[in-house]
């Protein structure tokens, strides 16, 4: 019964994780088009909504569950002998680590200078600055392919790693294109200031 249990929290945690990542890539990409500036402060609002009320409650309903799986179901620090199950903890892991620093920082800088651009009444140098930052663009598109990912290691449970390494590698080039392509379709940055 405790497994059935914890399985369904940690399907409830990948719901809300995955609802609030998807709504995050939505609600930044709408962002992204928009050159009004109550627009965009709505948009980056919802950000903050999908990311705090969603994706990190999913977070740690998922780590909450699958800690407690790991240590009562899968022998504790045996897991690490499964490449299915270390590879989704490691990759859980880094995002867990990199979603609350990098992109979540980032996010919520965003929303700070959109404030103060509220203020000031027009889109500042700095909001347009930081809309145009490389890493934070890279690290919050590689958050779904690394979902997908770690999904995809629980649903077909290999018993070698090259799911694992071929899947990092295409989520790194996923978002690396992202990065790339997304920025150019809807440019920001200093060269181009919406007003």
């Amino acid at each position: 019964m405790t497994y059935s249990i914890l399985k369904l929290l940690h399907f409830l945690g990948l719901t809300l994780l995955g609802a609030g990542l998807i709504g995050v890539w939505i609600a930044d990409l709408r962002a992204r088009q928009l050159h009004e500036l109550q627009a965009f402060a709505e948009a980056v609002r919802n950000i903050a909504l999908f990311y705090d009320g969603l994706a990190v409650p999913g977070a740690l309903l998922l780590l909450g569950s699958g800690a407690w799986m790991i240590a009562q179901f899968y022998g504790g620090p045996d897991f690490l002998q499964v490449p299915w199950l270390a590879g989704m903890v490691t990759l859980f892991l880094f995002e867990f680590i990199e979603g609350n620093t990098v992109t979540r920082l980032y996010f919520m800088r965003l929303r700070r200078l959109t404030k103060q651009a509220l203020v000031a009444g027009r889109f500042t140098a700095e909001l347009s600055a930081a809309r145009g930052e490389r890493v934070s663009t890279f690290t919050h598109f590689l958050d779904l392919p690394i979902l997908f990912l770690i999904v995809a290691l629980g649903a077909l449970k290999p018993e070698t790693w090259t799911l694992f390494a071929v899947g990092s590698v295409g989520a790194l080039t996923i978002a690396a294109a992202l990065t790339v392509y997304v920025p150019r379709m809807y440019p920001w940055g200093n060269a181009q200031t919406p007003g």
